[in-house]
């Protein structure tokens, strides 16, 4: 599993159940099959969906015939082998949360190796800081990959032992399923987020683990005496399942991976009432998949890294009960899970990169089609771009189950046009060379950041403005800067942007329009405008947005308004991913922090001048673009300019901050492209 199997927002998982539970709604989706035609391989019988292939015969014909095949096998049977060899999970470790594992100086994760800290290094290192000092936090995080990679190599071991018959690795996989089973109960129960766990500090990470433990057992059954199996069972993966099913009674992406490794267990132990649970209960897949995905096949908490995040856990149980010939169970929710996977092509830039809305911790830029994930559910739910990247892909799937042919030739990609995303509050505008994205509206507080009708730009190959995304979530930047209002591009009122709705100091205060759904005022393709209304933006605050195209100009019109007695601090941040072209002249702001949010003193170099009604300023892109951006308002007001964090961390671009005193103001600002710079 990598890190993103991880993530999530802390906040959001300690607010009550029946607070979560109102952001519930109803998505149709009448006919997912239909839906992206286009985009996927038609199938026998009018279905999405493959039964998945176990060619161990083919499998090992293709290890002896073909010299890459061979070189890419002994490299994975040399891997375990060295794994087995030399590292050895221990029952005195008690794993952490892998989030911790960053680095105290700026929040970057640290380079992790299986060398244990403490014992084989003194010491550990990021890219930005060379010497970390191992303290019991590090340590613990450190655990989560290392027993994470424990657990790959026993499902590895099992898969070579299929392949070879050589009984030292079925042995070994026994004995490390023997390790989990006899010190289950001597790890402490945690429960520090939102469930128990014992293998690992959360249950999200539990699951993942669990999923390829039950596999492993499920490639191995044959040669393990009932007796064993069974112990197996009653120790180990039945009450890890029976907890699992504990947590997350709620729709959110994490649910989705506790569910599907739950009904993993139920499936190969032929647990019916665990199966219920976890697939037919209020909180199971079904329920997930329906509540969870939006009419636009979107994940309802709006991020695209979850979008793969949910897709990939629930796909797991679908190859798990396609293997063991229960796929037609889950005819309908393949269904939605690859349309999942291929809305985001719809937004992609002309560049092929994503939008950013809602936070994930990957790295920018994130880009579509999804071919890796499409590539991962290849075996069951194969399209033209998945079956293309897995004709190029060596791994344990394209050796047991090799995929056919991609079309020749390939479908054209979708031209992605104006659309309004009602269902999931995005919305994309399209016009000559410009094309912006509107997150207008948030429909959960899970994963949500102070970005209520923020948006993204680009003219052409350009990204003229974008959503970064953020850093481990244990790092103090994260809760600190990038899920905060000055890095998005949104209006600010006293430094701050929207208040998600997990965020609300109580359930008492927080308006009845929680989530922030926002209000879609005007959606024109023709006219190429789109607005909308935040009408609870804070407490005691509104805002609205307006964006347009004309000709080769985007004109942003962002209102602020406050019912406070006295004036407030009126703002309207900008990031950009060119170099401003800084005037002459300007002093240093030394205290740009001061009596500020948190989120001011994560800027540097900063500068700053006072206007009256307009301000411009040139700012040169990579490429040489120079697009010049106008700043209006009635009146006076300062504009700073300063370097502000970007991703991935110790990135850094620049960044606009416009304030002025009041009770309501509007902020319009044009990007007119100019000739390139010289």
């Amino acid at each position: 599993m990598n890190t993103l199997c991880s993530h999530f927002r802390l906040a959001v998982l300690l607010l009550p159940v029946s607070w979560l539970a109102a952001a519930a709604e109803i998505f149709p989706k009448p006919d997912p099959v239909a839906t992206y035609a286009a985009m996927k391989l038609a199938m026998p019988d009018g279905r999405v969906w493959r039964s998945p292939l176990e060619d161990w015969a083919g499998a090992r014909q293709r290890i002896a015939e073909d010299p890459a095949w061979k070189e890419w096998f002994d490299a994975r049977k040399a891997e375990v082998d060295e794994w087995v060899d030399r590292r050895h999970d221990r029952e005195e470790w008690v794993a952490g949360w892998y989030h911790e594992f960053v680095s105290p100086k700026d929040g970057s994760f640290l380079i992790w190796s299986p060398d244990i800290p403490g014992e084989e290094v003194k010491t550990l290192a990021s890219k930005s800081d060379p010497r970390v000092e191992v303290t019991p936090t590090i340590f613990r995080a450190w655990v989560v990959p290392f027993r994470n990679r424990n657990i790959t190599m026993v499902q590895n071991a099992a898969m070579i032992w299929r392949l070879t018959g050589d009984a030292r690795y079925a042995d070994w996989v026994e004995t490390q399923l023997d390790f989990y089973t006899d010190n289950l109960e001597s790890w402490p129960i945690q429960d520090r987020f939102y469930g128990p766990s014992r293998l690992f500090g959360q249950p999200l990470d539990e699951a993942g683990g669990l999923m390829r433990l039950v596999n492993s057992v499920r490639l191995i059954w044959d040669r393990v005496e009932p007796e064993r199996r069974q112990s197996w069972f009653e120790h180990f993966f039945k009450p890890e399942a029976v907890m699992l099913n504990q947590s997350m009674h709620r729709i959110h992406n994490i649910a989705c991976w506790l569910r599907s490794a739950s009904a993993q267990v139920a499936l190969l132990y032929n647990d019916k009432e665990l199966w219920d649970d976890a697939v037919d209960g209020p909180w199971g897949i079904r329920q997930q998949i329906e509540d969870g995905v939006t009419s636009d096949y979107m994940w309802f908490e709006q991020s695209n890294g979850y979008n793969e995040f949910a897709a990939r856990a629930v796909y797991a149980l679908f190859l798990s009960a396609g293997l063991q010939g229960k796929e037609e169970t889950f005819d309908r929710e393949m269904a939605i899970v690859q349309n999942l996977l291929l809305a985001p092509t719809w937004l992609r830039f002309q560049d092929d990169s994503m939008p950013n809305p809602a936070d994930v911790t990957v790295t920018y830029p994130h880009y579509a089609p999804l071919k890796r994930a499409l590539l991962e559910i290849y075996r069951m739910l194969p399209t033209p771009v998945g079956l293309a990247e897995a004709n190029g892909s060596q791994s344990w799937d394209t050796l047991i189950d090799p995929p056919s042919p991609p079309p020749t030739p390939m479908p054209p990609l979708p031209v992605v046009m104006s659309h309004d995303y009602h269902s999931t509050r995005f919305a994309v505008m399209k016009s000559g060379d410009w094309q912006v994205f509107f997150h207008y509206g948030q429909l959960t507080g899970s994963h949500a950041q102070a970005e209520a009708l923020n948006f993204e730009a680009h003219y052409g190959l350009t990204d003229v403005t974008h959503d970064a995304y953020t850093v481990g979530y244990g790092s103090p930047m994260h809760r600190g800067y990038f899920t905060r209002g000055l890095a998005q591009n949104v209006p600010l009122i006293n430094g701050e942007g929207s208040l998600p709705g997990n965020e609300w100091p109580t359930k008492d205060e927080a308006p009845a329009t929680l989530p922030q759904r926002g209000k879609l005022l005007e959606f024109d393709a023709g006219k190429a405008v789109m607005a909308a209304a935040q009408p609870v933006y804070r407490p005691g605050a509104d805002a609205v947005r307006t964006l347009r195209i004309e000709g080769n100009r985007l004109i942003d019109e962002a209102t602020i308004s406050t019912t406070a007695e006295a004036p407030q601090a009126l703002g309207l941040a900008l990031q950009v991913q060119g170099k401003v072209q800084r005037p002459a002249g300007w002093q240093p702001v030394t205290d740009f922090a001061a009596d500020r949010p948190t989120p001011f003193g994560y800027w540097q170099d900063v500068q700053s001048a006072v206007f009256h009604d307009r301000a411009s300023f040139d700012v040169v892109y990579p490429g040489g673009l120079v697009m010049r951006i106008t700043f209006s308002k009635p009146g006076e007001f300062r504009v700073y300019i300063g370097s502000a964090p970007d991703s991935p961390v110790p990135a850094r671009r620049d960044a606009f901050y416009l304030e002025t005193q009041g009770h309501q103001t509007t902020f319009t600002t044009e990007f007119a492209p100019q000739a390139n710079h010289e």
